[in-house]
């Protein structure tokens, strides 16, 4: 059973860092894109970026490019969101998901997302 667990998240000041993990298990990263998405209060669930195995490339949505950076440490089977300089627009509950590569969707990361895993509260105070 494909199992997403994300952990990191907590509350800091505006200008601080976090670095969010995504570790899977039963799921094989060659075939998977990883991506990590949030959730405001109040707003819809938006993709905030996705890491491609294949050409070990990252795609941001505009709002955190420069700021966050998407890795992967393949033989620990974990993603990792590196958040920096964090503003209190970017509080909300993230996400780690898993698309197969043989799908597709006119999204940011351009997959559907299959799997998920349970949410970590990001807080930004100003």
């Amino acid at each position: 059973e494909v199992q997403l667990q994300a952990s990191g998240g907590g509350m800091v000041q505006t200008g601080g860092s976090l670095r969010l993990s995504c570790t899977a298990s039963d799921l094989d990263f060659d075939e998977y894109e990883i991506g990590w998405f949030r959730q405001a209060p109040g707003k819809e669930r938006e993709e905030v970026a996705c890491f491609n195995s294949g050409d070990r490339s990252g795609t941001y949505v505009d709002s955190v490019k420069g700021r966050f950076t998407i890795s992967e440490d393949y033989t620990k089977k974990t993603v990792y969101l590196q958040m920096d300089s964090l503003k209190p627009e970017d509080t909300g509950v993230y996400y780690c998901a898993a698309a197969p590569y043989e799908t597709s969707s006119d999204t940011l990361c351009g997959y559907e997302f299959d799997y998920w895993g349970q949410g970590t509260l990001v807080t930004v105070s100003s």
